[in-house]
């Protein structure tokens, strides 16, 4: 069986703002379709499309436990996660896109 990896995501509405964690096997198109509002639900509701942080894992299941984690954290916890990943909270889309 050939396993895909996987990465569990942050995606802020602004820096400090309101935050949503996720876990996709395909992290550039999910922010995608978050950016796009593809699909009515959290994310479009509150305005949550800036990728403020990632984590590549080797298996869909590693990341699945890690998102549940992360959910379980403090947002102090979370918070400190993204600043020490991205202190700017810059939006990491297009550089996960392009490579810059």
């Amino acid at each position: 069986m050939v396993q895909k990896s996987a990465a569990v995501y942050i995606l802020a509405s602004q820096r400090n703002g309101t935050l949503y964690i996720g876990v996709t096997s395909d992290l550039v198109k999910r922010v995608r379709q978050h950016k796009e509002g593809a699909h009515e639900g959290f994310s479009t509701r509150y305005g949550v499309h800036r990728l403020v942080y990632f984590e590549q894992h080797p298996s869909i299941v590693d990341a699945i436990a890690r998102e549940k984690r992360l959910k379980k954290w403090r947002r102090a916890w979370k918070l400190d996660l993204i600043e020490g990943f991205n202190p700017g909270w810059e939006d990491l889309y297009e550089r996960l896109v392009f490579g810059e």
